[in-house]
Formats: C-alpha cells, sequence, structure tokens
C-alpha cells in the first residue's frame, strides 16, 4: 500500500457544511453558560475560529467578540504554537470563566493547550475535532479520524477535476 496524500483521505467542507455545523455547535453551548446559561465573550482562535466564532455570537447573541491570535501551522505542517495576540485582559477577567473559546478544529490540542494554560476556566469548543485534540474541548460536533486532513473553504478553489473513470 502506498502512502496517501493528504487530500486523499480529505474532509471537504463547503461554507454551507460549515455553517451548518457551527449552528448546530451553537445549539449545543446555548445554557451551558455561567450567568444563567448565558455566556460573557466569545473568543475566536485566529484565523479558523472566526468564522465559527462569528456565527456562534450571532446564533447566541453575544456581542462581545475578541480574537486569541496563535500559529501552529506552516502551510500544511504542524509546529510548535506560538501566542501572537492575547484577547482583552478585560474580556477573560480572572482565567476566562464565561468565555467561550472557539475554533475550527482541534488536531492534536497543541493551540488549545497553550490557550487553555493562559485561560483555564474558559470553556472550549470546535466544530471539529480529532482523537488527540479532543480531551482539549468541552464542545464540539463532528469527529474524524487523526489521519484525515479538513479542508476548509477559506482553502479552497473552484477548479476542474477529471472524472473517476476515463473516456467519456
Amino acid at each position: 500500500m502506498t502512502d496517501r496524500l493528504p487530500h486523499e483521505k480529505g474532509f471537504h467542507v463547503c461554507w454551507d457544511q460549515l455553517h451548518r455545523d457551527a449552528r448546530a455547535l451553537a445549539w449545543r453551548l446555548q445554557g451551558l453558560g455561567p450567568d444563567d446559561g448565558h455566556w460573557r465573550a466569545v473568543v475566536a482562535i485566529t484565523r479558523g475560529g472566526m468564522a465559527p466564532a462569528m456565527i456562534v455570537s450571532r446564533e447566541l447573541n453575544i456581542r462581545v467578540v475578541d480574537t486569541v491570535s496563535v500559529k501552529s501551522y506552516d502551510k500544511m505542517t504542524q509546529a510548535e504554537p506560538r501566542l501572537i495576540k492575547a484577547p482583552s485582559a478585560e474580556i477573560m477577567g480572572a482565567g476566562g470563566a464565561g468565555v467561550l473559546v472557539i475554533d475550527d478544529l482541534v488536531d492534536t490540542g497543541k493551540t488549545l493547550e497553550l490557550v487553555r494554560a493562559l485561560y483555564p476556566n474558559a470553556h472550549y469548543a470546535t466544530v471539529y475535532a480529532k482523537p488527540k485534540g479532543r480531551p482539549m474541548v468541552e464542545t464540539f460536533i463532528t469527529e474524524v479520524s487523526q489521519d484525515t486532513w479538513i479542508f476548509f473553504p477559506w482553502d479552497m478553489a473552484l477548479q476542474y477535476v477529471e472524472p473517476i473513470r476515463a473516456g467519456g
């Protein structure tokens, strides 16, 4: 058996699917906040968490939104995560209590491990989760295998694809 290229075991997510899955995440998070079921703020892990965080904040009527910037990938290669920008200290308060931290995917969990160390009291949610990173999130929608590469809509372009069976 030959090694597969990343796209050969890929999970392709279009904008419509991401929107549906982020809304499903909002449904799961609804009523879980510590303030009578409400959340104080949403913090998106940039860049992948920005679209899901926007959808969740809209669905749950959360007006306070910030970002935490962590770089952990160089193209399709994962590296040690590093903090580039922290969210507002005023928003995060004492360890992030009452704050939803949203990302598109938890892969190995290294990014969330870094952010969790800074804000241990926040609630961590992702749209998609892989087994290694799953313990880092309280809430997620879809689990995929560790060797699956997720292709997000912001990484894709429409182009012609050859048919599976040639000759037509």
